[in-house]
């Protein structure tokens, strides 16, 4: 090699040399040793330190119903990404004690958290990572996307916070960082990637698209923050597959911009408000399309029933309408229906361009407010049942609503599935009919309790229920009775 080769390639390797000891001290000396966000980092430990402090404990008081944890060998393969809702330590049955994590987001108090961390709580405590531990006000709450906003009053001096990203754009294979607190071991930081997003949980989860991140998160992370490498929020953690309650390397979080529009409500009005159609929709397969004589190419969504005193009765919408697009944007499945649907005020009016008949044609509706359950509201003798502890809400339908639903003389109607239940797990959904439960034909609230009873005092673990979809399918599935019901009676 040439002399002036050497001295080159020299001059090269010090350059570098020097080029990286001044970049590492810049690191120090602007206070973030953590990697740009297109790297991967030596460390997290700066970034961690820098957030931590606005992390907290959510230390609730009250009764709490029993967590089911599914058993995914049984479900289905479509259904076994379904998942298990997680607060901290392992509950008795109907415990009084909660634990979660939540963050932050003003230095006057404002905290995020999940809404299944305090529900049903009547006493709230934040534990800061200082050890003070403070009294915590329900701000609001919102059921459909598991938030809730909590807040403490203000001190001497203001709270350490950190900001939810409202204009999200991750990719799968970033990398994420959890602070939280499993299992109440406060203080606990993980790191993963995104491995997927977009992630659809089930019907009662229509409107949150979550991020699946592999960054392991346990019971008591709950609510607690998911953070990017420049310590900005870009999700809510809120849900875990397990078999076993612990963590197999499958979380999932609720995306940060969502988080921001929520948190945007309950602070101005301490609810969120989504319009409200009045629709049961389906989905508008290939099958269907071929019978009903349409292109192949088209999308849309089928109308199955209209509900009485809806603003799709009003309106004029019918059975058998397919939904083509609203305010012009194309829907493509009931998912897409019910989240656009929610997107609108109260009151405001949307037009829906609709095929009927091979014809278009314009309809306007004026929405009405989204009621707290999808159906119309329940006539006079709605009351609580057994059917609660398999995580059902059942109700004996009136005549308007028998004629409407198409229903024979027997069957109650389901309008509430409790998602952390059996009956979640056995994909039982609001609209759905129980025919007959234990070999008994139903018609009043009285009779399944009747049979629930009957299966109790023949020492066995499961009811065999009748079940009606809202498509009309009809099958078996078996709700399995609780441990407490089953000590209750040999007590």
């Amino acid at each position: 090699m040439k002399l002036t080769q050497c001295l080159t390639l020299s001059t090269a390797v010090l350059l570098l040399a020097v080029t990286t000891v001044a970049v590492g001290a810049q690191s120090e000396q602007s206070g973030y040793a953590f990697a740009a966000p297109n790297g991967a980092p030596m460390s997290f430990a700066s970034l961690i330190e820098q957030v931590s402090p606005a992390v907290v404990s959510i230390e609730a008081e009250g009764r709490f119903e029993p967590e089911v944890g599914p058993d995914l060998s049984q479900l289905p393969p479509q259904f076994r990404e379904f998942f298990e809702r997680f607060d901290s330590m392992p509950q008795t049955p109907r415990g009084r004690r909660s634990q979660g994590s939540g963050f932050f987001i003003s230095t006057d108090g404002y905290v995020v958290t999940n809404n299944h961390v305090i529900s049903g709580a009547n006493s709230i405590r934040v534990v800061l990572t200082d050890g003070r531990s403070l009294e915590a006000e329900v701000v609001g709450t919102d059921t459909l996307t598991d938030l809730a906003l909590l807040r403490v009053q203000p001190e001497d001096e203001p709270f350490d916070f950190v900001k939810l990203d409202r204009n999200l754009d991750i990719r799968v294979g970033d990398w994420v960082v959890t602070v939280g607190n499993p299992f109440g071991l406060g203080g606990t930081a993980t790191a993963g990637i995104v491995s997927a997003t977009g992630r659809q949980m089930g019907a009662n989860q229509a409107y949150t698209d979550f991020l699946q991140i592999d960054a392991p998160i346990n019971r008591g992370s709950s609510g607690g923050p998911a953070f990017d490498l420049n310590g900005q929020v870009v999700g809510v953690n809120s849900a875990i597959i397990s078999p076993t309650g612990g963590n197999v390397g499958i979380g999932f979080a609720i995306p940060s911009d969502l988080a921001a529009q929520i948190v945007d409500h309950l602070i101005r009005d301490g609810e969120v408000r989504r319009g409200y159609l009045g629709v049961a929709p389906a989905v508008l397969t290939d099958d269907l399309k071929s019978a009903m004589g349409l292109d192949e190419n088209i999308e849309g969504v089928l109308i199955n029933q209209v509900l009485t005193d809806t603003p799709a009765e009003a309106a004029g919408l019918e059975s058998g309408d397919i939904i083509l697009t609203i305010n012009d944007d194309v829907v493509e499945d009931p998912r897409d229906l019910t989240r656009r649907v929610g997107a609108f005020a109260p009151g405001e009016r949307v037009a829906f361009r609709i095929l009927r008949d091979e014809r278009e044609r314009t309809i306007d509706v004026t929405l009405a407010e989204r009621p707290e359950i999808d159906e119309p509201a329940a006539e006079e003798g709605r009351r609580d049942t057994v059917a609660d502890q398999f995580g059902l809400s059942l109700v004996g339908p009136g005549e308007a609503e028998r004629e409407n639903l198409e229903l024979e003389v027997r069957g109650l109607l389901i309008y509430a599935v409790r998602p952390i239940s059996d009956a979640a797990m056995k994909v039982l959904r609001p609209c759905d009919i129980i025919l007959e439960a234990g070999g008994r034909s139903l018609s009043t609230l009285e009779d399944f309790d009747a049979a629930v009873e009957e299966v109790r005092e023949n020492d066995r673990r499961a009811l065999l229920v009748f079940v009606m979809t809202e498509g009309g399918q009809r099958r078996y599935t078996a709700l399995e009775l609780s441990a407490e019901n089953l000590d209750d009676k040999q007590e």
